[in-house]
């Protein structure tokens, strides 16, 4: 039986035979191993994130609710206020289907917490066998007041097939070997660091280069469907190492990039742990899938979102900031991620999210 995540021709077939239903689909939503999910206009402001493990969400929903809001014109999220959204797609899956959902990268690269909620389940982003239902999406943006228009894509569904595929480290190197996944900055493939997935260092170099950017206490409002129509300086400080080292302050938010440049084969997807304390308390990825295709042909380097909450941390170059796992995929995808899907990230460097003019 075959196995693992479901790549573009599945996904089409799914919103063809409603598997996935929405009223609004649109073609860009389909991705080489995933599928953008996308905002109704149906919105609330709440009072807590809640989960809904006995019950439909909408059964429990009343309980938190600030304000009814439409999303039909757009409405501004404030900072720190907390948001649910009915998002257009529904799910009709089979008994051997499950799935898992993260931030899209221009979601996380703007400092948005948004976890996916649906009935029944106790935990967030979980789409479990066979799920029959809504889907919903809490939302928190923490760095900037964001206006949001029904239709805006935040976050994105990774279905598998009967059970994940995850390469184990024997598998890893041996991959790395035929087909390289990291290389340096001159495009030459480098010995990967493995140990349960593939660990990524943060780049620092000690020059006069910027190095990363940290969001702005104050900045104007950033209108989501405005693609590289705001001002970097704006929103953002750019920042410089101090002999290779720069401390992240509490509550603060973050935007660097990984030392390594990374390739994702095209039978293969990637998925970035969040957190892993073992190598620090912060959090290094927000948005954490990684579609085939990704870095062809000579890697791209990997954006880190990074947020502290309890004490401020000093990171130095070369410095082992986030772990990558690997995963086959159950076929290899007709789609890959790159130019031919109009992918916004491929071969990048220091990036900050689309919504920004071009850095040069």
């Amino acid at each position: 039986m075959l196995s693992g995540p479901f790549t573009y021709n599945d996904y089409k077939k799914f919103v063809n035979s409603k598997i996935i239903f929405s009223k609004n689909f649109k073609q860009n939503q389909l991705q080489p191993s995933s599928i953008d999910l996308s905002l109704s206009k149906e919105c609330y402001e709440i009072s807590s994130s809640f989960l809904s493990p006995n019950s439909k969400v909408r059964n429990k929903l009343n309980n938190f609710i600030n304000k009814k809001i439409n999303l039909q014109n757009g409405y501004i999220f404030k900072k720190n206020i907390t948001y649910l959204v009915k998002l257009n797609e529904e799910l009709k899956l089979t008994k051997k289907i499950f799935g898992k959902c993260n931030p899209k990268s221009s979601t996380g690269r703007l400092d948005i917490f948004c976890r996916t909620i649906i009935d029944f389940c106790d935990e967030y982003e979980k789409i479990p066998y066979g799920y029959n239902g809504e889907i919903f999406l809490e939302i928190t943006s923490q760095a900037f007041n964001i206006k949001f228009t029904q239709g805006d894509s935040l976050n994105q569904l990774r279905l598998v097939n009967y059970k994940n595929n995850i390469l184990n480290d024997k598998k890893l190197l041996s991959c790395h070997n035929k087909y390289p996944i990291i290389f340096d900055k001159f495009n030459s493939p480098i010995g990967p660091v493995v140990s349960k997935g593939l660990k990524i260092s943060v780049d620092l170099t000690n020059s006069n280069t910027i190095v990363a950017y940290k969001a702005k206490k104050k900045s104007p409002l950033l209108v989501f469907n405005h693609i590289k129509k705001h001002k970097v300086n704006d929103f953002w400080i750019p920042l410089t190492s101090k002999n290779g080292s720069l401390t992240i302050l509490p509550k603060e938010f973050y935007i660097l990039k990984s030392k390594e440049k990374i390739r994702i084969p095209k039978n293969i997807t990637g998925e970035m742990i969040p957190y892993d304390t073992a190598i620090g308390d912060f959090r290094a990825h927000y948005a954490g899938f990684f579609d085939p295709g990704f870095g062809e042909k000579n890697g791209s380097h990997a954006v880190l979102e990074v947020k502290t909450n309890e004490v401020s941390f000093s990171l130095e170059d070369g410095q082992i900031i986030a772990t990558l796992l690997f995963e086959y995929l159950q076929t290899i995808p007709k789609v890959t991620y790159g130019k031919k899907i109009n992918s916004n990230y491929q071969n990048q460097n220091l990036a900050l999210s689309k919504h920004f003019e071009v850095i040069s």
